[in-house]
Protein backbone atom coordinates (compact mmCIF):
# COMPACT_ATOMS: atom_id res chain seq x y z
CA UNK A 1 0.00 0.00 0.00
CA UNK A 2 1.40 3.70 -0.98
CA UNK A 3 1.91 6.13 1.72
CA UNK A 4 -0.92 8.30 0.11
CA UNK A 5 -3.16 5.40 0.60
CA UNK A 6 -2.26 4.17 3.72
CA UNK A 7 -2.67 7.38 5.44
CA UNK A 8 -6.54 7.84 3.73
CA UNK A 9 -7.13 4.34 5.24
CA UNK A 10 -5.99 5.78 9.24
CA UNK A 11 -8.42 8.89 8.06
CA UNK A 12 -11.21 6.34 7.17
CA UNK A 13 -10.90 4.25 10.55
CA UNK A 14 -10.80 7.79 12.92
CA UNK A 15 -13.81 9.00 10.80
CA UNK A 16 -15.85 5.52 11.76
CA UNK A 17 -14.27 5.63 15.49
CA UNK A 18 -15.40 9.29 15.73
CA UNK A 19 -18.68 9.88 13.75
CA UNK A 20 -20.98 9.28 16.74
CA UNK A 21 -19.15 11.37 19.63
CA UNK A 22 -20.63 14.68 20.02
CA UNK A 23 -17.28 16.87 19.86
CA UNK A 24 -18.09 19.92 20.92
CA UNK A 25 -20.05 18.89 24.04
CA UNK A 26 -18.85 21.66 26.86
CA UNK A 27 -18.48 18.70 29.19
CA UNK A 28 -15.38 17.81 27.33
CA UNK A 29 -13.55 21.21 27.46
CA UNK A 30 -11.09 21.76 29.76
CA UNK A 31 -11.79 24.51 32.06
CA UNK A 32 -8.97 27.04 32.45
CA UNK A 33 -7.30 28.30 35.89
CA UNK A 34 -4.86 31.79 35.68
CA UNK A 35 -2.19 31.24 38.08
CA UNK A 36 -0.49 34.56 39.51
CA UNK A 37 2.85 34.99 41.18
CA UNK A 38 2.53 32.92 44.82
CA UNK A 39 4.70 31.10 47.45
CA UNK A 40 4.75 27.82 48.89
CA UNK A 41 6.36 28.19 52.29
CA UNK A 42 8.06 25.69 54.90
CA UNK A 43 7.59 25.58 58.31
CA UNK A 44 10.87 27.03 59.17
CA UNK A 45 10.69 29.89 56.48
CA UNK A 46 7.19 30.67 57.50
CA UNK A 47 8.22 31.29 60.96
CA UNK A 48 11.00 33.32 59.95
CA UNK A 49 8.71 35.71 58.20
CA UNK A 50 6.30 35.83 60.46
CA UNK A 51 7.65 34.78 64.08
CA UNK A 52 8.02 31.40 65.97
CA UNK A 53 4.77 29.30 66.02
CA UNK A 54 3.23 30.92 63.12
CA UNK A 55 0.32 29.45 61.37
CA UNK A 56 -0.93 30.74 57.93
CA UNK A 57 -4.86 31.84 57.97
CA UNK A 58 -7.10 30.43 54.98
CA UNK A 59 -8.26 33.10 52.99
CA UNK A 60 -9.68 30.67 50.10
CA UNK A 61 -10.33 27.11 49.45
CA UNK A 62 -8.28 25.67 46.40
CA UNK A 63 -7.96 22.26 44.76
CA UNK A 64 -6.00 18.94 46.15
CA UNK A 65 -6.58 20.54 49.60
CA UNK A 66 -4.07 23.56 49.31
CA UNK A 67 -5.53 27.14 49.62
CA UNK A 68 -4.87 30.83 49.53
CA UNK A 69 -3.74 32.04 52.79
CA UNK A 70 -4.29 35.85 54.03
CA UNK A 71 -0.81 36.25 54.62
CA UNK A 72 1.63 37.96 51.53
CA UNK A 73 5.28 38.36 51.57
CA UNK A 74 7.89 40.35 49.02
CA UNK A 75 9.78 38.89 46.64
CA UNK A 76 13.30 40.50 45.87
CA UNK A 77 15.40 39.66 42.96
CA UNK A 78 19.25 39.61 42.55
CA UNK A 79 19.24 42.92 41.60
CA UNK A 80 17.57 44.44 44.49
CA UNK A 81 14.54 44.67 42.36
CA UNK A 82 11.34 43.89 44.37
CA UNK A 83 7.60 42.75 43.53
CA UNK A 84 5.27 43.34 47.12
CA UNK A 85 2.17 41.54 48.24
CA UNK A 86 2.56 38.31 46.70
CA UNK A 87 0.51 35.54 48.01
CA UNK A 88 1.45 32.64 50.38
CA UNK A 89 -0.49 29.32 49.61
CA UNK A 90 -1.24 26.60 52.31
CA UNK A 91 -0.61 24.18 53.84
CA UNK A 92 3.71 24.66 54.18
CA UNK A 93 6.03 22.33 52.53
CA UNK A 94 9.13 20.68 52.88
CA UNK A 95 10.80 22.67 50.69
CA UNK A 96 9.64 26.81 49.84
CA UNK A 97 8.92 27.52 46.61
CA UNK A 98 8.61 30.35 44.61
CA UNK A 99 6.03 30.75 41.63
CA UNK A 100 6.30 33.63 39.68
CA UNK A 101 5.97 34.62 35.12
CA UNK A 102 8.32 35.01 32.98
CA UNK A 103 7.74 38.64 32.81
CA UNK A 104 8.15 38.61 36.87
CA UNK A 105 11.69 37.33 36.50
CA UNK A 106 12.91 39.89 34.12
CA UNK A 107 11.26 42.47 36.48
CA UNK A 108 13.37 40.95 39.32
CA UNK A 109 16.35 40.00 37.50
CA UNK A 110 16.87 36.39 37.73
CA UNK A 111 16.57 33.82 35.87
CA UNK A 112 14.16 31.32 36.66
CA UNK A 113 13.88 28.02 34.78
CA UNK A 114 10.30 26.73 33.69
CA UNK A 115 9.60 23.65 35.71
CA UNK A 116 6.38 21.85 37.44
CA UNK A 117 5.77 22.19 40.97
CA UNK A 118 9.02 21.06 43.38
CA UNK A 119 11.24 20.60 40.83
CA UNK A 120 13.26 23.06 42.45
CA UNK A 121 17.02 21.87 41.86
CA UNK A 122 18.96 24.49 40.05
CA UNK A 123 16.42 26.76 39.93
CA UNK A 124 16.56 30.89 40.83
CA UNK A 125 17.97 32.31 44.03
CA UNK A 126 15.02 35.19 45.32
CA UNK A 127 14.80 36.55 49.21
CA UNK A 128 11.68 36.63 50.56
CA UNK A 129 11.06 39.23 53.24
CA UNK A 130 7.91 39.21 55.48
CA UNK A 131 6.65 41.53 59.18
CA UNK A 132 9.42 39.35 61.26
CA UNK A 133 12.17 38.45 59.37
CA UNK A 134 13.70 37.70 55.83
CA UNK A 135 14.77 34.77 53.78
CA UNK A 136 17.36 33.97 51.49
CA UNK A 137 16.70 30.99 49.11
CA UNK A 138 19.80 29.56 47.21
CA UNK A 139 17.51 27.98 45.19
CA UNK A 140 13.32 27.99 44.56
CA UNK A 141 11.97 30.77 42.03
CA UNK A 142 10.49 28.84 39.12
CA UNK A 143 8.36 29.84 36.09
CA UNK A 144 5.46 26.97 36.66
CA UNK A 145 5.24 24.68 33.54
CA UNK A 146 1.44 25.02 32.18
CA UNK A 147 -0.29 21.60 32.94
CA UNK A 148 -3.50 19.94 33.47
CA UNK A 149 -5.24 18.71 36.74
CA UNK A 150 -7.71 15.80 36.54
CA UNK A 151 -9.03 13.40 38.89
CA UNK A 152 -8.55 9.63 37.62
CA UNK A 153 -12.32 9.37 36.23
CA UNK A 154 -11.62 12.87 33.75
CA UNK A 155 -8.37 10.94 32.78
CA UNK A 156 -10.52 7.85 31.92
CA UNK A 157 -13.26 10.38 29.86
CA UNK A 158 -10.46 12.00 27.97
CA UNK A 159 -8.35 8.44 27.33
CA UNK A 160 -5.49 9.84 28.93
CA UNK A 161 -2.59 9.14 31.72
CA UNK A 162 -0.56 10.58 34.25
CA UNK A 163 2.43 12.55 33.08
CA UNK A 164 1.01 12.56 29.29
CA UNK A 165 1.57 15.10 27.70
CA UNK A 166 -0.66 16.72 25.22
CA UNK A 167 -2.00 20.27 23.25
CA UNK A 168 -4.87 22.59 24.40
CA UNK A 169 -6.44 24.58 21.71
CA UNK A 170 -8.33 28.15 22.58
CA UNK A 171 -10.53 29.48 20.37
CA UNK A 172 -11.49 32.79 21.60
CA UNK A 173 -9.28 35.64 22.15
CA UNK A 174 -6.17 35.49 19.94
CA UNK A 175 -6.15 31.98 19.83
CA UNK A 176 -3.90 29.56 19.58
CA UNK A 177 -2.41 26.01 20.91
CA UNK A 178 -0.31 25.38 23.85
CA UNK A 179 1.89 22.24 23.45
CA UNK A 180 4.18 20.40 26.04
CA UNK A 181 1.47 20.73 28.28
CA UNK A 182 1.57 17.63 30.97
CA UNK A 183 -1.13 15.53 32.61
CA UNK A 184 -1.33 15.66 36.69
CA UNK A 185 -3.74 12.49 37.86
CA UNK A 186 -4.51 12.41 41.32
CA UNK A 187 -8.31 12.03 42.94
CA UNK A 188 -8.22 14.89 44.64
CA UNK A 189 -7.82 16.96 41.49
CA UNK A 190 -10.52 19.01 40.29
CA UNK A 191 -10.43 19.18 36.39
CA UNK A 192 -8.79 22.34 35.33
CA UNK A 193 -5.60 23.53 33.49
CA UNK A 194 -3.29 25.80 34.82
CA UNK A 195 -1.49 28.66 33.03
CA UNK A 196 0.23 31.77 34.02
CA UNK A 197 -0.49 35.45 33.69
CA UNK A 198 1.98 35.70 30.68
CA UNK A 199 0.27 33.01 28.64
CA UNK A 200 -2.95 34.07 29.26
CA UNK A 201 -2.41 37.77 28.18
CA UNK A 202 -1.01 36.36 25.31
CA UNK A 203 -3.49 34.45 24.37
CA UNK A 204 -6.17 36.78 25.36
CA UNK A 205 -7.83 34.32 28.07
CA UNK A 206 -9.42 35.84 30.66
CA UNK A 207 -11.88 32.83 32.04
CA UNK A 208 -11.97 30.29 29.44
CA UNK A 209 -12.52 26.60 28.10
CA UNK A 210 -10.07 24.36 26.30
CA UNK A 211 -10.07 21.49 24.07
CA UNK A 212 -8.23 18.88 24.29
CA UNK A 213 -5.95 17.42 21.56
CA UNK A 214 -5.46 14.09 22.06
CA UNK A 215 -2.82 12.00 19.82
CA UNK A 216 -3.01 8.32 18.62
CA UNK A 217 1.13 6.68 18.03
CA UNK A 218 1.64 3.61 16.53
CA UNK A 219 4.88 2.79 14.40
CA UNK A 220 5.20 4.82 11.37
CA UNK A 221 2.53 7.25 12.59
CA UNK A 222 1.86 10.10 15.00
CA UNK A 223 -2.28 11.44 14.24
CA UNK A 224 -3.07 14.32 16.36
CA UNK A 225 -6.67 15.30 15.98
CA UNK A 226 -8.54 18.63 16.72
CA UNK A 227 -11.93 18.49 16.84
CA UNK A 228 -12.75 21.36 18.53
CA UNK A 229 -15.32 22.48 15.29
CA UNK A 230 -18.41 20.68 15.04
CA UNK A 231 -18.63 20.55 11.02
CA UNK A 232 -15.06 18.71 10.20
CA UNK A 233 -11.84 17.32 12.23
CA UNK A 234 -8.54 18.36 11.26
CA UNK A 235 -6.09 15.30 11.60
CA UNK A 236 -1.83 16.10 10.70
CA UNK A 237 -0.41 12.55 10.19
CA UNK A 238 3.24 13.02 10.92
CA UNK A 239 5.47 10.32 9.15
CA UNK A 240 8.16 9.47 11.83
CA UNK A 241 10.71 8.30 9.65
CA UNK A 242 10.75 10.76 7.30
CA UNK A 243 9.50 13.75 10.01
CA UNK A 244 6.70 14.46 7.26
CA UNK A 245 3.27 15.92 7.55
CA UNK A 246 0.01 14.96 6.31
CA UNK A 247 -2.78 17.51 7.01
CA UNK A 248 -7.09 16.52 6.50
CA UNK A 249 -9.87 18.18 7.00
CA UNK A 250 -12.02 15.15 7.68
CA UNK A 251 -15.72 16.12 6.70
CA UNK A 252 -18.31 14.30 9.37
CA UNK A 253 -21.14 14.64 6.98
CA UNK A 254 -19.44 12.78 4.03
CA UNK A 255 -16.63 11.24 6.03
CA UNK A 256 -14.80 12.56 2.71
CA UNK A 257 -10.81 13.31 3.71
CA UNK A 258 -8.56 15.83 1.41
CA UNK A 259 -4.71 15.56 1.87
CA UNK A 260 -2.24 18.21 1.30
CA UNK A 261 1.08 17.53 2.18
CA UNK A 262 3.10 20.58 4.55
CA UNK A 263 6.49 21.17 4.59
CA UNK A 264 8.38 19.02 7.61
CA UNK A 265 8.60 20.96 10.85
Amino acid sequence: MQEQELVNAIAKLVVEQLKNVDVCDPKDRIPVGISARHVHLSQADLETLFGKGYELHKKKDLMGGQYAAQECVTIIGTKLRAIENVRVLGPVRKQTQVEVSATDAVRLGVKAPVRLSGDLVGSAPVTLVGPQGAVYLKEGCIVAKRHIHMAPEDAARFGVQDKQVVKVRFESGRGGTLEDVPIRVDPSFDLEMHIDTDEANGLGIAKDMGYLIPGYDDSKYICNLDYSDKGTWYMLVKDVTGNKYIGFMLDTATDNAGGAIFAPC
